[in-house]
């Protein structure tokens, strides 16, 4: 039998494993052991419910290495570059046994034999929940997996940049991806220190295939100055010559200290020359013949940008968003100024407010305390018409993954098209705070798709109620709400809270938010709290949240066919969300033996308080003394905290794919 050394382990309780197989000394307490599964690592919950903080990468080469697929011990999440490594270098793994000749270890065979109890024990809430995005996994296309799997007889893939050391302690950054390449954006110059994480450089890459991700946002690892700036915005790489884009020198002590005397003379022609070359024209019209986005587009989501504007200013679509969101379009859009970029201000506010999630969550703390929960208090059975709405979450989410299956130029990953799916609640913040977390270059269409389907709802809803319901179901008067006390609405908000931190703990950050808003809204006792995040706080974040939005339509993002793609999901996501609220409705009507009004269902989508005007505009053009603004409210609030318990599941299934 073949020795087997897995080098030191230090593990508490187990020695390392000796030349004949077997540990050499027993362990002082019972090891537990898992069954190894290729690519998966858990920590906390594993696939089957247990806990267990295992990573494993390639179990049949290890297999045929002679290591037994039996694991025991812990490892705090370890990273992509140390994931082959794993289970020969990490300490804090242990191994046992040698290899057996039928192959499996028999702790591997007895977890097989038990895998029935294990599936009959009990299931996390959240993973029940969960049956759509289940659905949009098998539609997510599999074409790319099957090469890149362990075994498969594939040769790796070469790398995008390799940094090549020089004798002079100099790093050379180069680009090696096969496929050509266009710089689509600079943001270092010659002399300038970069420090770790920060974008240096934006490239497209131009495969001859579909492309699976066809922008490479470089990012350097450690603190270096920038020596030499070798490529312009622009320029057509060709991976197969290994251009150098970067000459940079490490650093390990930064100061800004100057000798005196240094600089020198400032030619006039040069100047003039450098003067023409640093206008917006000239970029443009460079530009133009290089890359059309990056010139003549530039224009283009100027006009965007305009529009915007006009539907804000003279049409009072969403002024208070639509205007910061086309500004900003117009000022992420200016040639060479780069105010998007990570030096500009829009993008040190996006960096802030976007990439962290602050700023929806503080417009939601501001929603809360604008919101009356007390007509769903009233009647808790509307909440069902605003988790019936979201049904167009879903359903967007599925047809994303089935326009990326079968139209060409669409390629939406599983994360993207979750991103896409919220736009199906008409919530803007939650379509916010789920595209920064899922799919940050999709922001942009993504923002703008859902807050553009808000302001249209008086024109996307009434045909779909007209449609689905008849002249006398628009009749039906429902009768009055009851009264809700103070103390009802005080103990809301807290009831709301814990409910989520027991069930759905992703959804917390949303949820809790705006129950927190509530509470200082109906305590009482902290009315300039209250008034604050009604007014001047909400007011401050949607000036930065519409600006950062807007910074996202760039050219090179919006003016593609994925962006019509978006818009188009989206509207259909938003009238199915409608009306899948109406037919509750309608069956709610037909139990309650004609007492609900099937309109109120309509609104159970999160535009507030606009879809319940809608629905209360529509019943009165049936009956002009029919009166169901209170009523379509219940729907209406439940819808708000609908889309965000979605994200919370969305996020929750998403987050290590």
């Amino acid at each position: 039998m073949a020795e087997t050394d897995l080098g030191p382990i230090r593990k508490k309780g187990v020695s390392r494993v000796g030349s004949a197989g077997r540990p050499a000394s027993a362990p002082t307490r019972p090891v537990r052991r898992r069954p190894a599964v290729a690519g998966r690592r858990w920590k906390g919950v594993d696939v089957f419910g247990r806990s267990s903080a295992v990573s494993v990468s390639r179990p049949a080469e290890l297999l045929q290495r002679g290591v037994p697929l039996a694991c025991a011990g812990h490892a705090d999440r370890p990273g992509p570059a140390r994931r082959e490594r794993n289970l020969t270098k990490n300490p804090t793994l242990a191994c046992g046994h040698a290899p057996f000749p039928g192959g499996l270890a028999p702790a591997w065979q007895e977890s097989v034999r038990q895998a029935p109890d294990i599936f009959r024990r009990r299931i996390p809430f959240s993973r029940i929940a969960l049956v759509p995005v289940l659905v949009a996994v098998l539609l997510c296309p599999i074409r790319g997996r099957a090469a890149s799997a362990p075994g498969a007889g594939t040769a790796p893939l070469p790398p995008v940049f390799v940094l090549e050391p020089q004798t002079d302690g100099s790093l050379l950054l180069r680009y090696t991806w096969p496929d050509p390449s266009m710089v689509y954006e600079i943001s270092a110059e010659k002399g300038q220190v970069i420090y770790p994480g920060r974008l240096i450089c934006v490239l497209r890459i131009l495969p001859e295939d579909a492309p699976t991700r066809s922008k490479a946002h470089v990012r350097i690892g450690r603190t270096c100055r920038v020596e030499k700036v070798l490529v312009r915005r622009g320029q057509r790489l060709d991976g197969r010559r290994r251009p150098v884009l970067f000459v940079l020198r490490p650093v390990d002590v930064v100061h800004d200290s100057v000798a005196s005397g240094t600089g020198g003379g400032l030619r006039l022609w040069e100047g003039i020359l450098n003067l023409w070359r640093s206008t917006g024209i000239y970029a443009i019209v460079s530009l133009t013949g290089q890359d059309w986005t990056l010139g003549i587009g530039r224009l283009a989501m100027m006009g965007v940008g305009l529009i915007l504007l006009y539907l804000g200013v003279f049409r009072r679509f969403e002024p208070l968003l639509l205007i910061p969101i086309g500004f900003g379009a117009i000022m992420a859009n200016i040639p060479v100024a780069d105010l998007a970029g990570p030096d500009g201000i829009l993008g040190m506010i996006y960096a802030v407010g976007i990439k962290t999630g602050v700023f929806p969550l503080l417009i939601f703390m501001g929603v809360g305390a604008m919101t009356d929960f007390g007509p769903l208090i009233a009647s808790p059975a509307t909440a069902l018409l605003g988790a019936a709405a979201q049904l167009g979450i879903f359903t967007a989410l599925i047809g994303a993954l089935a326009l990326a299956n079968w139209l060409p130029g669409i390629h939406f990953s599983l994360r993207e098209a979750a991103a896409i799916g919220i736009i199906g609640g008409a919530d803007g913040p939650t379509a916010i705070f789920l595209a920064g977390k899922l799919a940050p270059n999709l922001l942009g269409p993504i923002a703008v798709a859902a807050y553009s389907y808000m302001a249209l709802v008086p024109i996307i809803q009434p045909p779909i109620m007209r449609l689905l319901t008849t002249e006398a179901e628009r009749k039906v008067r429902m009768k009055q709400l009851r009264p809700v006390s103070r103390l009802e609405r005080t103990c809301f908000p807290l009831l709301i809270t814990l409910l989520c931190a027991l069930l759905l703990p992703d959804a917390a950050p949303l949820i809790s938010m705006l129950m927190f808003g509530n509470l200082m809204r109906e305590c009482g006792v902290v009315e300039r709290l209250s008034q604050t995040a009604q007014h001047a706080l909400i007011n401050t974040v949607t000036i930065f949240l519409g600006l950062t939005v807007g910074s996202k339509l760039s050219a090179d993002k919006f003016l593609n066919i994925q962006t019509l793609g978006i818009l188009a999901l989206g509207l259909f996501a938003f009238a199915v969300g409608t009306a899948g609220g109406l037919l509750l409705g309608k069956l709610m009507h037909r139990l309650s033996g004609g007492r609900v009004n099937p309109l109120i269902g309509a609104a159970g989508v999160s535009a507030v308080p606009m879809a319940a005007r809608v629905a209360n505009k529509v019943g009165a053009e049936a009956d002009p003394h029919n009166f169901l603004l209170m009523h379509a409210m219940g729907p209406n609030v439940a819808g708000v905290i609908g889309s965000a318990v979605a994200a919370g599941v969305l996020l929750n299934a998403l987050r290590f794919l």
